[in-house]
Order: structure tokens, then C-alpha cells, then sequence
């Protein structure tokens, strides 16, 4: 437990960016991750940064994808995850062929008002779009 959430965040994001390809790396922060307790000490930039990572190094792990939505859909306030957050956490799903109904029914309860939707950026509104999308 001495890595923090952050950085094992962080560290699996760099290495999508930079298009290296370390499965077991990505393995061994994915199976860390889904035994914890809870995600509390994750902060929702860490869970978007994480699930965008694995999606993009194209690294299957269903099992952390439920554990994050899971945390997400139980969440008290979902104001605390930014528009950017939320829209590459739901593009993750889609890129991963993962498939959880309820984390998108409860990311569009959040935002179907027109001030939440006013928070969002043409690019995250279109990526939540193709997200919905795709996983149909």
C-alpha cells in the first residue's frame, strides 16, 4: 500500500500517452485496485486518468472497470467529477467494449438539466455522445 492513488494513476497514463505497452504492469495496478476496500482515497481525477489509461493501451480489465463504476454510481455528489472526468470515463467503457448501464444512466441523470449541461465543452458533450453511442 505504499503507492498513492495519484501516482499509480499517473504512472499508468504515461505510459498509454507514450504508447509503451506494459500489460503486466497495467495487470498488477488493476488487480492492486480492485482488492481495495473502497476507492475513497481516490480522487475522481484518478479513476478517469486510470480507466482512459487502460482503455487506450488497450489492457482488458472488466473487473476494475465495475470496481470504478461502482464507486462512481455510489458517489453523493457527481458535481465532483469534472465534465472532462466524467466524459473520458464513459468513453473508456466504450473504447473498452465495457459495458455497465446503470454508471450511464446515472452520468445522464447528472447532467440532463441545462446548467449541468452548460458546464460542458462541445468536445465532452460529443464524446459522451459517441460513448452512449457505442455502447449500445
Amino acid at each position: 500500500d505504499s503507492f498513492k492513488p495519484q501516482g499509480l494513476s499517473n504512472m499508468v497514463w504515461a505510459f498509454a500517452k507514450a504508447e509503451v505497452s506494459q500489460s503486466h504492469l497495467f495487470e498488477k495496478v488493476a488487480s492492486h485496485i480492485v482488492t481495495l476496500e473502497h476507492l475513497r482515497s481516490f480522487q475522481p481525477q484518478d479513476l478517469s486518468n486510470t480507466l482512459w489509461a487502460f482503455a487506450k493501451a488497450e489492457v482488458p480489465h472488466p473487473n476494475l472497470f465495475a470496481k470504478v463504476a461502482d464507486a462512481v454510481i455510489t458517489c453523493d455528489d457527481l458535481d465532483r467529477y469534472n465534465p472532462q472526468g466524467l466524459s473520458n470515463i464513459l468513453w473508456a467503457f466504450a473504447k473498452a467494449e465495457v459495458s455497465h448501464p446503470n454508471l450511464f444512466k446515472n452520468v445522464a441523470d447528472a447532467i440532463i438539466t441545462p446548467d449541468d449541461l452548460d458546464r460542458y465543452q462541445p468536445q465532452e458533450l460529443s464524446k459522451i455522445m459517441w460513448a452512449f453511442a457505442k455502447a449500445e
